[in-house]
């Protein structure tokens, strides 16, 4: 078992800092090697014969660093770090810029925690399958890259339709998630939710229509078939 993965927050306030470092603590098998205001105390940390981080958190808007040199003096250097941005530079450019540098993550400030966690498990779960495989197969590969992201999907993102609650849809989605194996219908989830079956029916052909859900038709011995709704990995990994 892996002792822990080492992280160097480089973040110029301190108080942002202070809440990167609590949140990489939370998370069970990351630790903080230490946190980094400049350029020049990250690139002295790296080089001074301290053990070398397996994460750096790099906020892209540091006083001493002119654009990206200091992620590419990294990437360059340090070939076996994985860098991960954190930063609230959202132009198009430098997000491409770092993804074809390799980034592992990009996350935009302010960072939400649940969206931190989720990307050190994930993290934690691609070192964990490289180092115990020789080789892998093509859906091993696919699974490692292919990973569903934590974004609002495309679909989503110009705001909820008519007949659509934010809260109620939260809702739906979390009893979604803990019926992963057997899916729901559209009467089991109207059920659950108390709410109309058309209701129910209505937020799941929703989220079909986002691609946060797919459908399956279940034949019994008699009857018109069953509709059910499973989470869209789920029902990838069932077929």
């Amino acid at each position: 078992m892996h002792e822990a993965y080492r992280v160097l927050i480089v973040e110029d306030d301190f108080r942002i800092a202070n809440i990167n470092r609590q949140f990489v603590e939370k998370v069970d098998g990351f630790i903080v090697s230490d946190t980094v205001r400049t350029g020049e105390e990250a690139l002295a940390f790296l080089s001074e014969g301290n053990e070398l981080p397996d994460i750096v958190l790099l906020d892209i808007y540091i006083p001493d660093v002119e654009d990206l040199n200091l992620f590419w003096e990294i990437r360059s250097t340090y070939k076996e770090i994985d860098i991960i941005v954190i930063t609230a530079a959202k132009e198009v450019e430098t997000i491409q810029e770092v993804v074809r540098g390799g980034v592992f993550d990009y996350i935009i400030k302010p960072v939400d925690v649940t969206r931190f966690e989720q990307m050190l498990t994930r993290y934690k779960e691609r070192r964990h399958l490289l180092s115990s495989v020789k080789e892998m197969e093509q859906g091993d590969i696919d699974a490692m890259f292919w990973s569903k992201p934590a974004t609002i999907p495309k679909k989503q993102r110009a705001g909820l339709p008519k007949g659509i609650d934010a809260i109620t849809l939260k809702e739906i989605t979390s009893l979604l998630k803990t019926e992963q194996s057997g899916g729901v219908t559209a009467v089991e989830l109207s059920k659950q939710i108390g709410t109309s079956r058309s209701t129910a029916r209505r937020y799941l052909e929703y989220l079909v229509s986002i691609d946060q859900v797919e459908t399956r038709l279940k034949y019994g011995t008699v009857g018109r078939p069953e509709r059910r709704y499973f989470p869209c990995e789920t029902y990838e990994q069932n077929d």
